[in-house]
């Protein structure tokens, strides 16, 4: 005995387009975003289709006529659909990585820093940034010291050196009162978004060998 599987109905498409458009009217905007205004939809989907485009309803506007009514008006756009439909997709991916940053880290390091300090402080904003936070690298002046910022820019310049790896700055080094400030994050063309214990042993054996390859230079 055959058994036929559940009906299930086709998933509906996130926008309205061509012959699907309930509207027998539109308002229509051209390719270059030009206002051609109210035309019949199905006028629209053949001139959409003469340029090897589709017709999309963008959206509904409400406006006010003069008698104080609420008129819905349906506004439609001749694009390639495949490409509307690609950029929306990246445009939310790319909010969405924005988002996925959790916390806004600070670590403070002084004028007269050691590099054997750096070393420590840059291990702990690495474990920061693996975690997807961002991170700001506060030197401190004290006194006279405000007066040799490009050496302060230098600390900064070889802190970013022990991260470069993973990390890029998301702003240039500025100085704010007595601090100078550097603002790091994770760079996903250098390192991916998830890693596993294993990959990051052999990302910071590569940073090592990177480092010994530039000494030697």
């Amino acid at each position: 005995m055959n058994h036929r599987p559940p009906f299930q109905k086709k998933p509906l498409q996130d926008h309205q387009i061509n012959e699907n458009i309930l509207f027998p009217n539109i308002f229509l905007v051209g390719t270059d975003n030009e206002k051609i205004g109210k035309i019949a939809t199905k006028e629209a989907i053949e001139l959409a289709k003469s340029k090897g485009l589709d017709l999309v309803l963008i959206s509904i506007k409400e406006v006010k006529t003069k008698d104080n009514q609420i008129q819905k008006v349906p506004i439609a756009k001749i694009l390639d659909y495949g490409k509307f439909r690609y950029d929306i997709k990246k445009k939310k991916k790319e909010e969405k990585e924005k988002q996925s940053f959790t916390n806004n880290r600070e670590i403070r390091v002084s004028f007269n820093i050691n590099f054997q300090d750096i070393l420590v402080k840059s291990k702990k904003a690495r474990e920061f940034i693996l975690d997807g936070d961002r991170v700001k690298i506060a030197l401190r002046f004290r006194g006279r010291e405000i007066t040799r910022v490009d050496q302060g820019r230098k600390t900064l310049d070889i802190f970013y050196d022990q991260l470069k790896y993973i990390a890029k700055k998301s702003k240039e080094i500025s100085q704010n009162g007595n601090f100078l400030v550097m603002h790091l994050e994770r760079d996903r063309k250098k390192l991916p978004k998830f890693i596993s214990a294993k990959q990051l042993k052999e990302l910071l054996e590569y940073e090592k060998q990177k480092k010994e390859e530039e000494e030697n230079v």
